[in-house]
Protein backbone atom coordinates (compact mmCIF):
# COMPACT_ATOMS: atom_id res chain seq x y z
CA UNK A 1 0.00 0.00 0.00
CA UNK A 2 2.76 2.34 0.38
CA UNK A 3 4.84 3.16 -3.04
CA UNK A 4 6.67 6.45 -2.48
CA UNK A 5 4.71 9.66 -3.67
CA UNK A 6 6.68 12.43 -2.47
CA UNK A 7 7.69 9.77 0.11
CA UNK A 8 8.80 11.68 3.52
CA UNK A 9 10.95 8.44 4.47
CA UNK A 10 14.42 8.38 3.18
CA UNK A 11 16.42 5.20 1.69
CA UNK A 12 17.63 4.18 4.71
CA UNK A 13 13.76 4.12 6.21
CA UNK A 14 14.87 6.64 8.80
CA UNK A 15 11.86 9.77 9.40
CA UNK A 16 12.69 12.93 7.57
CA UNK A 17 12.03 16.62 8.78
CA UNK A 18 9.04 16.75 6.68
CA UNK A 19 6.85 13.78 8.46
CA UNK A 20 6.31 10.30 9.78
CA UNK A 21 7.77 6.64 8.72
CA UNK A 22 5.35 5.02 6.45
CA UNK A 23 5.71 1.03 6.47
CA UNK A 24 3.58 -2.18 6.00
CA UNK A 25 2.03 -3.81 9.44
CA UNK A 26 3.48 -6.75 10.62
CA UNK A 27 2.21 -9.94 12.75
CA UNK A 28 3.72 -8.42 15.74
CA UNK A 29 2.65 -5.01 15.46
CA UNK A 30 -1.43 -6.28 16.34
CA UNK A 31 -1.13 -5.73 19.68
CA UNK A 32 -0.06 -1.63 19.26
CA UNK A 33 -2.63 -1.56 16.31
CA UNK A 34 -5.48 -2.53 18.69
CA UNK A 35 -4.42 -0.05 21.83
CA UNK A 36 -4.73 3.03 19.02
CA UNK A 37 -8.24 1.10 17.47
CA UNK A 38 -9.83 0.79 20.93
CA UNK A 39 -8.76 4.27 22.02
CA UNK A 40 -10.04 5.77 18.54
CA UNK A 41 -13.33 3.92 19.18
CA UNK A 42 -13.77 5.22 23.06
CA UNK A 43 -13.16 8.55 22.10
CA UNK A 44 -15.37 8.80 18.71
CA UNK A 45 -18.06 5.62 19.31
CA UNK A 46 -19.86 6.78 22.40
CA UNK A 47 -23.63 7.07 22.34
CA UNK A 48 -23.17 4.96 19.06
CA UNK A 49 -21.62 2.08 21.08
CA UNK A 50 -22.34 0.52 24.75
CA UNK A 51 -20.45 1.76 27.46
CA UNK A 52 -19.72 -1.39 28.97
CA UNK A 53 -18.19 -2.96 25.74
CA UNK A 54 -15.99 0.67 25.12
CA UNK A 55 -14.68 0.83 28.80
CA UNK A 56 -14.45 -3.47 29.06
CA UNK A 57 -14.30 -5.58 25.91
CA UNK A 58 -13.26 -3.56 23.12
CA UNK A 59 -9.27 -3.48 23.74
CA UNK A 60 -9.34 -7.18 23.92
CA UNK A 61 -12.11 -7.90 21.38
CA UNK A 62 -9.58 -5.57 18.91
CA UNK A 63 -6.48 -7.24 19.93
CA UNK A 64 -8.53 -10.60 18.31
CA UNK A 65 -8.84 -8.95 15.34
CA UNK A 66 -5.72 -7.51 14.38
CA UNK A 67 -3.35 -10.77 15.69
CA UNK A 68 -5.97 -12.97 13.08
CA UNK A 69 -5.90 -10.34 10.84
CA UNK A 70 -1.95 -9.72 10.36
CA UNK A 71 -1.43 -12.92 10.88
CA UNK A 72 -3.06 -14.28 7.42
CA UNK A 73 -3.74 -11.58 5.33
CA UNK A 74 -6.19 -11.84 2.40
CA UNK A 75 -6.22 -9.53 -0.16
CA UNK A 76 -5.63 -6.39 1.66
CA UNK A 77 -2.71 -4.22 3.30
CA UNK A 78 -2.36 -2.21 6.20
CA UNK A 79 -0.04 0.69 6.64
CA UNK A 80 1.04 2.20 9.57
CA UNK A 81 2.94 5.62 10.38
CA UNK A 82 5.45 6.24 12.89
CA UNK A 83 7.44 9.02 15.10
CA UNK A 84 10.48 7.72 16.89
CA UNK A 85 9.38 4.86 16.71
CA UNK A 86 6.07 5.42 18.43
CA UNK A 87 2.57 4.30 15.90
CA UNK A 88 0.40 7.77 15.54
CA UNK A 89 -1.66 6.44 12.53
CA UNK A 90 -2.66 3.19 10.55
CA UNK A 91 -4.91 2.67 7.83
CA UNK A 92 -6.19 -0.82 6.46
CA UNK A 93 -8.19 -1.65 3.11
CA UNK A 94 -9.35 -4.70 1.45
CA UNK A 95 -8.79 -4.72 -2.20
CA UNK A 96 -12.10 -5.45 -4.32
CA UNK A 97 -14.63 -5.91 -1.57
CA UNK A 98 -17.61 -4.80 -3.35
CA UNK A 99 -18.91 -5.50 -6.96
CA UNK A 100 -20.30 -2.11 -6.82
CA UNK A 101 -18.42 0.10 -4.70
CA UNK A 102 -14.77 -1.40 -4.77
CA UNK A 103 -11.89 -1.55 -2.36
CA UNK A 104 -12.89 -0.75 1.40
CA UNK A 105 -11.43 1.14 3.47
CA UNK A 106 -11.98 -0.76 6.85
CA UNK A 107 -10.02 1.13 9.47
CA UNK A 108 -8.35 4.74 9.23
CA UNK A 109 -7.44 5.74 12.46
CA UNK A 110 -4.43 8.71 14.22
CA UNK A 111 -3.71 8.89 17.61
CA UNK A 112 -5.68 11.76 19.44
CA UNK A 113 -2.23 14.28 19.69
CA UNK A 114 -1.33 13.97 15.77
CA UNK A 115 -5.28 14.81 14.48
CA UNK A 116 -5.30 17.63 11.90
CA UNK A 117 -1.11 17.07 10.81
CA UNK A 118 -2.26 15.81 7.58
CA UNK A 119 -1.24 12.27 8.71
CA UNK A 120 -5.02 10.97 7.63
CA UNK A 121 -4.93 12.78 4.37
CA UNK A 122 -1.59 11.06 4.10
CA UNK A 123 -2.97 7.73 5.13
CA UNK A 124 -6.10 8.19 2.54
CA UNK A 125 -3.85 8.88 -0.47
CA UNK A 126 -1.75 5.72 0.36
CA UNK A 127 -5.11 3.65 0.47
CA UNK A 128 -5.56 5.36 -2.79
CA UNK A 129 -2.51 4.20 -4.53
CA UNK A 130 -2.71 1.31 -3.06
CA UNK A 131 -5.93 0.58 -5.02
CA UNK A 132 -4.81 1.54 -8.19
CA UNK A 133 -1.97 -0.70 -7.99
CA UNK A 134 -3.29 -3.40 -6.64
CA UNK A 135 -7.00 -3.41 -7.12
CA UNK A 136 -8.75 -5.15 -10.22
CA UNK A 137 -11.48 -1.94 -9.86
CA UNK A 138 -10.79 1.51 -9.20
CA UNK A 139 -13.43 2.47 -6.80
CA UNK A 140 -13.01 3.06 -2.94
CA UNK A 141 -15.51 3.34 0.11
CA UNK A 142 -15.79 3.30 3.40
CA UNK A 143 -18.38 3.46 6.92
CA UNK A 144 -18.88 6.42 8.78
CA UNK A 145 -20.59 6.30 11.72
CA UNK A 146 -23.69 8.81 11.34
CA UNK A 147 -22.73 10.77 14.72
CA UNK A 148 -18.94 11.20 13.66
CA UNK A 149 -19.56 14.38 11.80
CA UNK A 150 -16.11 15.44 11.63
CA UNK A 151 -14.86 12.41 10.11
CA UNK A 152 -17.88 13.04 7.92
CA UNK A 153 -16.63 16.23 6.74
CA UNK A 154 -12.86 15.36 6.26
CA UNK A 155 -13.89 12.33 4.03
CA UNK A 156 -15.61 15.21 2.43
CA UNK A 157 -13.14 17.38 1.94
CA UNK A 158 -10.88 14.45 0.78
CA UNK A 159 -13.29 13.78 -2.25
CA UNK A 160 -15.46 11.27 -1.03
CA UNK A 161 -19.42 11.39 -1.32
CA UNK A 162 -22.22 10.18 0.72
CA UNK A 163 -23.95 7.69 -1.10
CA UNK A 164 -26.15 5.79 1.07
CA UNK A 165 -27.12 5.13 5.01
CA UNK A 166 -27.54 1.77 6.92
CA UNK A 167 -27.62 0.58 9.98
CA UNK A 168 -24.60 -0.34 11.40
CA UNK A 169 -23.66 -4.02 12.84
CA UNK A 170 -23.40 -4.61 16.61
CA UNK A 171 -19.34 -4.57 17.26
CA UNK A 172 -18.79 -8.53 18.69
CA UNK A 173 -21.83 -9.58 17.00
CA UNK A 174 -23.85 -8.81 20.08
CA UNK A 175 -26.55 -6.46 19.88
CA UNK A 176 -27.07 -5.97 23.54
CA UNK A 177 -23.71 -3.84 22.91
CA UNK A 178 -25.52 -1.09 21.31
CA UNK A 179 -27.56 1.66 22.76
CA UNK A 180 -29.82 1.07 20.42
CA UNK A 181 -29.23 0.57 16.76
CA UNK A 182 -26.29 3.35 15.49
CA UNK A 183 -26.56 4.29 11.63
CA UNK A 184 -23.25 4.72 9.22
CA UNK A 185 -22.77 6.54 5.94
CA UNK A 186 -21.22 4.88 2.88
CA UNK A 187 -18.80 7.69 1.58
CA UNK A 188 -17.27 6.60 -1.85
CA UNK A 189 -14.95 7.34 -4.39
CA UNK A 190 -15.76 6.06 -7.73
CA UNK A 191 -12.34 6.60 -9.24
CA UNK A 192 -9.15 7.10 -7.22
CA UNK A 193 -7.22 8.10 -9.99
CA UNK A 194 -8.83 11.37 -9.34
CA UNK A 195 -7.93 11.73 -6.27
CA UNK A 196 -4.55 13.89 -7.04
CA UNK A 197 -5.16 15.99 -4.50
CA UNK A 198 -4.23 13.53 -1.37
CA UNK A 199 -1.71 11.42 -3.55
CA UNK A 200 0.33 14.88 -4.13
CA UNK A 201 0.48 15.16 -0.57
CA UNK A 202 2.03 11.46 0.40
Amino acid sequence: MIPSFGETTGPDGQESRFGPVWRLAAANDADQIAMLHADSWRRHYRGAYADSFLDGDVAADRRSVWSARLAAPANSETVLAERDGRLVGFVHVVFDDDPVWGSFVDNLHVVHDQRRTGIGTQLLGRAARAVSERASGNGMYLWVLQQNTAAQQFYRDCGATCVETAPVSPPGGDPARLNGTPSGLRMAWPDVARMSHLLDGC
